[in-house]
């Protein structure tokens, strides 16, 4: 019998009690990669061999190719991989062939959303490992948290869609052949709280369609399937306006019904507060404010260079450097870094580091989370030498 057969409950997913950290162990190398080379997800001929965009749902501890129309839409009760591939010129003095040829350059992202199972959360956190394998190594690998995804993320997308539910796991099933039964829908249009996100990083969120959730900073979209209202707040952005006509669009590509834009500041908006249960609320008096079920990490302190090395032969987890000095010169071939940019942590891996150092480096990353109190929600992403891409970059030089 498989080992997942038989459970009867799914636990939710907690980072912070993570059944991952035998990642890199003594599940050695050659497991992972003879494991990746059975995958059908991976061997299509284009993974790993052409630059784009691919993402992964994991579904039943299998991992299934999510259809490209919904790219960018996400089910909190779930969990994704995103695969970015791009091409990039060779720096000069790079290894490995003529420095004016393209190299492909990837990005491995496991999603997690607030919902997801236990199960789910690991075979993620596994499978991006071994697509990490796959790809010989040189992948950036970044764990996101839907309430606080990273600005990398965040730039994927021109808009980020959260829905509620997911795949059967004791939540919410989306019945993918099946026509549902139409139940109000509230969606909550917004720009990426970021300053570093892109301009034109939009996040629509779906939320309890109740007035509770009406926020006049923002813009709502109550489907109530013979009818769409736009509900937009006296303090929305034009930007906000124009991303919710396009989410209005695309739900009308399918069928045909009257939409209703309505500006808080009238009236007749009163009618979107009573469909969502506020008959008794004076909108025009109320001020409608709600938490933002997305937020961005904050720069805590100054930025911090740690190193774990085993030099001295024992395992040792130490304070370099601290301060915005920080530079590429800083780091050793020889050992694991972590840097902590203040909204990110990243796990730098040198080419020579040891088996052991290479082993406890999300051990490391976890411990040392756990003990910042103001880190919990801070996305945290690995790269190896040779292969740290822009974002890696731009942190140490910020």
């Amino acid at each position: 019998m498989p080992p997942h057969e038989g459970l009867a409950h799914l636990e939710e997913y907690d980072w912070r009690d993570s059944n991952v950290t035998l990642i890199n162990s003594d599940i050695d190398h050659k497991v992972k990669h003879q494991s990746a080379s059975t995958e059908p997800a991976w061997n299509t001929g284009v993974i790993g061999r052409e630059p784009g965009l691919f993402i992964w749902r994991i579904e039943a501890f299998e991992v299934v190719p999510w259809p490209q129309g919904e790219y960018g839409s996400f089910h909190e009760g779930d969990s994704y991989i995103v695969l970015k591939s791009e091409r990039v010129k060779k720096a000069a003095g790079e290894p490995g062939g003529d420095e004016d040829e393209d190299k492909l350059v990837h990005e491995i992202f496991f999603w997690l959303g607030n919902h997801t199972s236990q199960d789910e959360a690991g075979t993620a956190a596994y499978k991006t490992v071994e697509l990490d394998e796959f790809l010989h190594g040189t992948a950036i690998q970044h764990r996101e948290l839907q309430s606080a995804p990273s600005d990398a993320f965040c730039a994927l997308f021109p808009r980020l869609k959260i829905l509620r539910g997911g795949v059967r796991s004791g939540f919410t099933h989306i019945e993918t052949n099946e026509e549902p039964a139409h139940t109000d829908t509230l969606l909550r249009v917004f720009k990426h709280p970021s300053a570093g996100a892109g301009r034109d990083s939009i996040f629509v969120h779906e939320v309890e369609p109740t007035w509770q959730s009406l926020d006049e900073d923002d813009v709502f979209v109550l489907d109530k399937g013979d009818k769409i209202f736009v509900w937009q707040g006296k303090n929305c952005a034009p930007m906000e306006k124009l991303k919710a006509a396009q989410v209005v669009n695309d739900m009308t590509i399918a069928k045909h019904v009257e939409v209703e834009v309505l500006s808080q500041a009238e009236s007749r908006s009163k009618v979107v507060v009573d469909y969502l249960g506020g008959s008794e609320i004076g909108p025009l008096e109320t001020r409608f404010k709600s938490p933002r079920p997305v937020s961005s990490a904050t720069a805590r302190e100054a930025k911090k260079l740690f190193r774990l090395s085993d030099s001295e032969g024992q395992l040792s987890f130490s304070l370099a450097k601290e301060g915005n000095g920080i530079e590429m010169n800083d780091l050793n071939g020889n050992d694991v870094f972590l840097l902590d940019s203040g909204n990110t942590i990243w796990v730098w891996e040198g080419r020579g580091a040891s088996r052991a150092e290479k082993a406890m480096w999300l051990k490391v990353v976890q411990r040392y989370i756990a003990q910042q109190g103001d880190a919990a929600g801070v996305s945290f992403a690995k790269v190896s030498q040779g292969n740290e891409g822009r974002a890696f970059v731009a942190a140490l030089q910020a």
